[in-house]
């Protein structure tokens, strides 16, 4: 459970701000997405080979 301790005289709204960066950085929604349904290690090492070859290739054509 995650607490955010409010200042004094803080706006909600930058507390909920600071809430809603805390949360994602924990990563809960990204492991319960990955967890509804299984996916085979060999999808998932071709999924992380293809994303690999696109980042290089944004890379390579940096260079150019």
């Amino acid at each position: 459970m995650l607490i955010i301790p409010i200042k004094e005289g803080e706006n909600i709204d930058r507390a909920l701000k600071r809430y809603k960066r805390k949360f994602d950085r924990t990563g809960t929604m990204r492991q319960l997405r990955s967890r509804k349904e299984f996916t085979k290690k060999s999808v998932v090492r071709r999924q992380e080979v293809k994303k690999a070859q696109y980042i290089q290739h944004l890379r390579d054509q940096e260079d150019i």
